[in-house]
């Protein structure tokens, strides 16, 4: 059995993460941390159980759209876009890179993976914390952006989950995953089939059967079609770049 440096044709230091990308992690990790125990103690100090149940529904609304939001970026990058892209280039090829060898992605270390995302929060967290502060808004809205934040980081470590072996992943990890709470293996195996155009949501996929059972991307497809002319590549024929180029030992 092929292995995955053997398959994978970039360069393996690639995977690895560097200290800029470790910095980023670690940056934006300690600002949502220090975020969310703010907001925690905001809703605490409240003393009303009110209060303590708006958190409770605004952690969960923040979850929800969280793997709302990953659905719509990643039907987006994967559809539309190349890597002259500006801005998006990079992901849209990393994604592309990611359908033929999707392997590779459990074996990137844990700052590579998360780095576009934490660099992105890391600038946009700062600011929204200050503008809700500013607004004197309640501690459910500061929980909402907290745990929206987290999520949105977090995102392509569920990702990576999804794409490992059962046994290799941490029991509370499974638990979850058999749950429904993190994107599980089998749901996720679904978007790794031509013509890769459904179950884009990666976080738990909770939204990823309204999406696909009322068509919201076909449709959006058909839209843009019409008023550029510009297909989606989900439309055609996959080319070399998406069809999977062999199989690890993880059996993906």
């Amino acid at each position: 059995m092929s292995s995955p440096s053997a398959l994978y044709n970039g360069n393996m230091d690639d995977l690895r993460s560097t200290w800029s990308q470790r910095a980023w992690t670690l940056a934006v990790s300690a600002g949502i941390l220090a975020s969310l125990t703010t907001s925690a103690f905001l809703a605490a100090s409240s003393g009303s159980f009110t209060s303590l149940a708006g958190a409770a529904c605004a952690a969960f609304a923040a979850y929800s759209f969280a793997d709302l939001a990953t659905g719509f970026y990643h039907w987006a990058i994967d559809n539309y876009g190349d890597a002259a892209t500006p801005l998006l280039g990079a992901q849209i090829k990393a994604f592309q890179g990611h359908h033929r060898h999707p392997y590779t992605i459990v074996r990137r270390e844990l700052c590579n993976n998360l780095h576009v995302a934490a660099r992105a929060v890391a600038v946009v967290l700062p600011a929204a914390d200050a503008a809700l502060y500013a607004a004197r808004v309640p501690a459910a809205a500061h929980v909402f952006v907290d745990v929206l934040a987290a999520c949105l980081v977090l995102s392509q470590q569920f990702h990576v989950w999804a794409h490992e072996k059962p046994r290799r992943l941490p029991r509370p990890v499974a638990a979850l995953q058999a749950a429904g709470v993190f994107l599980s293996r089998e749901h996720h195996a679904e978007h790794h089939r031509p013509p890769y155009d459904t179950n884009y949501c990666i976080i738990s996929g909770m939204w990823n059967g309204v999406l696909d059972g009322f068509k919201v991307f076909r449709g959006l497809e058909k839209v843009i079609y019409l008023c550029t002319g510009i297909r989606p590549r989900s439309w055609d024929t996959p080319d070399a770049k998406w069809r999977e180029h062999g199989i690890d030992d993880a059996g993906n």
